[in-house]
């Protein structure tokens, strides 16, 4: 069985999210739900609970060690584009990242 949850337009770099996704990426849920809340990175709290929802959506399992995180991946999502002002009514342009991020978790471990 296989279970999957999004989370699209996350105000976060997709690059930061992908850090702490490497983290637990072909470990066991179990094993998954444990470590996230002790990586540095504040882009843990969006992947704690995107891997949540993924647990949901296979239908509360009962035992988590069962279950593999198969696949986790962030792409880009649109920029949202800001401007700051600068000396004699300049502007400078700078851009808020966002990204999607996916988490498939199965109850086979991913094949090599």
């Amino acid at each position: 069985m296989e279970a999957i949850a999004r989370s699209q337009f996350a105000r976060y770099s997709h690059r930061k999210v992908g850090q702490v996704l490497g983290q637990i990426r072909g470990k066991t849920v179990a094993h998954a739900v444990n470590i996230v809340p002790f990586i540095p990175r504040v882009a843990r709290v969006l992947v704690q609970k995107t891997l949540k929802s993924a647990v949901a959506n296979a239908g509360k399992p009962a035992d988590l060690n069962k279950f593999y995180v198969t696949e986790a991946w962030a792409n880009n999502g649109p920029a949202l584009k800001r401007v700051r002002p600068m000396a004699m009514g300049a502007r400078a342009m700078y851009k808020r990242k966002t990204c999607h991020l996916t988490i498939k978790i199965s109850d086979e471990p991913r094949r090599k």
